[in-house]
């Protein structure tokens, strides 16, 4: 079985029946890929432009056809790309949040979005924690050094250390979650980063532009030698320095806000 069409199907909200339209093939053709049969490269060529990932993430044995290896895109990490993060679909965060079943790590300055785009984000956390899955989220420190240089890049001054406190406070309640943790980082950042078990969106900071405005990387682990286990690596580095978050001491705003 194919278990990456299966993931990107979904993920993408693609019927077998629609992909067989695109391709231009009968629904029991896509049944087989499905099952495990290798298209021929004119099919293999549409099914991946029109999921937009790569045709070596999908069927992966066409790399040791072709004599290739090593990390990174040539293992078929890469899943896709967005031109901005507002271009991520919000089904596939949820999707993937709801997907975890060990993991979940977020490491981000403020992620205001990462509420306001799903006010029951701390519930569907709270629920995972539940099921077994470790959550970790690093927020900056809105009183550290690294949030008031960023601020002031991006031409905004005290506002991001306000967009912090403001989105912390939608994250009260999972203080009392066993199994999630919530730190503050004083730490230059070059990516967000959003790990959902072996799935990874990276989200690289510009120099004076916010996060939003910047691009997105999907990656899907393939090994220990990739470009995956290279960012999640920064992510435990980051986490290691962070401070635990005590709101009462912070400061954080009483209510969130936009």
């Amino acid at each position: 079985m194919n278990e990456r069409l299966h993931s990107v199907l979904a993920q993408r909200g693609v019927s077998p029946e629609t992909l067989a339209e695109v391709c231009d093939v009968d629904p029991k053709t896509v049944s087989r890929w499905l099952g495990g049969r290798i298209p021929h490269p004119r099919h293999r060529f549409r099914a991946a432009r029109h999921l937009r990932v790569e045709e070596t993430f999908l069927w992966p044995a066409l790399l040791s056809r072709a004599g290739r290896s090593g990390g990174g895109p040539d293992s078929g990490e890469i899943v896709g790309t967005y031109q901005n993060r507002a271009s991520v679909p919000r089904e596939t965060w949820l999707a993937l949040l709801q997907g975890a079943r060990r993991q979940i790590d977020v490491l981000i300055f403020s992620g205001t979005f990462f509420a306001q785009s799903n006010p029951r984000v701390a519930k569907m956390l709270a629920e995972r924690a539940a099921a077994g899955v470790h959550v970790r989220l690093c927020f900056g420190d809105p009183n550290g050094s690294a949030a008031a240089a960023r601020g002031r890049e991006e031409g905004i001054g005290d506002t991001l250390a306000a967009k912090i406190r403001a989105s912390l406070t939608y994250y009260r309640p999972l203080l009392s979650e066993a199994r999630c943790t919530v730190r503050l980082h004083d730490t230059t950042l070059y990516n967000s980063l959003f790990r959902y078990d072996d799935d990874l969106l990276v989200n690289p900071h510009v120099w004076g532009q916010p996060a939003s405005a910047n691009p997105v990387f999907h990656l899907r682990r393939v090994d220990a030698t990739g470009w995956f286990d290279h960012y999640a690596q920064s992510f435990d580095a980051v986490w290691a320095g962070a401070g635990s978050w005590a709101p009462d001491q912070k400061g954080t705003a009483a209510h969130g806000q936009d």
